[in-house]
């Protein structure tokens, strides 16, 4: 971040009042809390650090790199909590934002509903371009869905999203034949494994989404095979891109939008909250006809 070359500033009220033009608070799902968390309306905010989670590690970034406001996708009090002493984590990113008067501002599932948004960002990094909801969620608009321009293998989809993608210890997760043609595609950032009703729905040849647990995975999986023995297809697949990285792919086009309404600076955190160090023991990609490992690829 440039810190030589201030913006001029605005209020963080008229912050808080761009981004709940683009992501209104009564879109979240009734579940959620979004909105500003710390700061006071009447500070300036010169600098904006973007970020999918407020931790304690992306405030410190904040404060070396002089930023006034944070925005997030994730909120830091989505449960309730009875103190804020530095003993806990949430206690002490608090006290890092208060003690230097770093604003803090969540846009979660209100984010993810609104056109552009996290879904749309998605189906972008997919290769899609007109879309549709995938489903309806409390009266909003919940993921995309839709075709590409032409039909790619399974491991060319995955492989061009994880071009897109931040790098991470888990990389891009799929089930599937990775030489089998898919065209049409439903995308959910962030944990989406209780939508695959709508995904079969949708007729998608393949579900891009995070956060896949092996139950529902497994089942869902178990029945694309029941189809097929059936004479259908073995679809969906899965692609599993990771919950950090899928939504990573919004704060870029948040950053257009923000310079574009306000005389601030904005910039991308550097920090990657993915809670992912290292993977030990990977499988190669397995051919399903035998169990072995796809020639030309190694575990």
């Amino acid at each position: 971040m440039n810190v030589s070359t201030p913006q001029a500033g605005v209020p963080l009220a008229d912050v808080v009042a761009a981004l709940e033009e683009l992501y209104p608070p009564e879109t979240a799902q009734s579940w959620d809390r979004v909105g500003l968390v710390a700061g006071d309306p009447e500070q300036t905010v010169r600098r904006i650090l973007l970020a999918v989670d407020p931790t304690l590690e992306v405030v410190r970034e904040a404060v070396r790199e002089g930023a006034d406001l944070v925005v997030t996708h994730h909120p830091l009090l989505l449960r309730g909590i009875h103190s804020v002493a530095t003993t806990s984590a949430k206690g002490a990113t608090i006290t890092e934002l208060v003690v230097n008067d770093v604003a803090l501002y969540c846009a979660h599932t209100n984010a993810d509903v609104a056109d552009p948004g996290v879904g749309q960002a998605l189906a972008a990094a997919c290769g899609l371009a007109a879309t549709e909801a995938l489903t309806i969620s409390e009266e909003q608009e919940l993921g995309r869905v839709g075709e590409l321009a032409e039909p790619v293998t399974l491991r060319a989809l995955a492989e061009r999203l994880g071009d897109a993608l931040p790098a991470t210890a888990g990389g891009v997760r799929v089930s599937g034949d990775p030489e089998a043609l898919v065209r049409r595609v439903a995308v959910l950032g962030g944990a989406g494994d209780g939508e695959f009703a709508a995904v079969r729905r949708a007729g998608a040849d393949v579900y891009v989404t995070a956060d896949l647990r092996h139950h529902p995975a497994l089942e869902a999986r178990e029945e694309a095979r029941a189809a097929a023995r059936a004479g259908g297809a073995a679809t969906p697949y899965l692609i599993d891109a990771g919950h950090y990285a899928s939504e990573s792919l919004w704060l870029p086009g948040l950053r257009e939008l923000l310079t574009s309404r306000l005389d601030v600076e904005v910039e991308i955190s550097a920090v990657r909250t993915d809670p992912w160090d290292f993977v030990i023991g990977a499988l190669a990609p397995q051919d399903p006809t035998t169990d072995h490992p796809v020639e030309g690829d190694r575990p």
